[in-house]
């Protein structure tokens, strides 16, 4: 489970003085106990970690941005090596090929010919690909593909 390895890391990064991924990952660790608190659970599953990591990703990348006009190199590295350590625990991303391919494949299985059916489509295909893709980017080849 993710929940365990990050644990795990977050202890051997303290075993080994490694300051900044063990307050990075403290601070993920952090995260995913208030959500197991709000969920009233004691793990949280690995569907619901990769939510609270690919948010957190969000944000990072979204920091990252608004941290270039500020000229501080510092951030901007304490950044990237934040993203580094939190890709660790995504899975891979899927290529826009393969991605075009499987929204193709099931465009066909439903049998989707129009806008209307946009969301019996995103369903299926976010069920299947999951945190490989970027939803946003899923729902506009959707959009495309279906508008035409």
């Amino acid at each position: 489970m993710i929940f365990d390895q990050i644990y795990k890391d977050s202890l051997i990064a303290r075993k080994e003085k490694n300051q900044k991924k063990s307050q990075f990952l403290g601070y993920i660790r952090s995260e995913l106990a208030n959500r197991a608190k709000e969920l009233k659970q004691e793990k949280l599953q690995d569907s619901e970690v990769l939510k609270i990591l690919k948010k957190q990703e969000k944000k990072l990348k979204e920091a990252k941005e608004s941290s270039k006009n500020s000229q501080r190199e510092d951030i901007q590295k304490d950044l990237e090596i934040e993203l580094e350590i939190l890709s660790q625990y995504l899975p891979e991303q899927l290529s826009l090929e393969e991605t075009e391919k499987i929204i193709d494949e099931i465009i066909s299985q439903l049998q989707a010919s129009s806008i209307s059916d946009m969301g019996k489509v995103m369903k299926e295909v976010l069920a299947k690909i999951g945190a490989q893709s970027n939803p946003k980017k899923i729902s506009e080849i959707v959009k495309k593909k279906l508008a035409s």
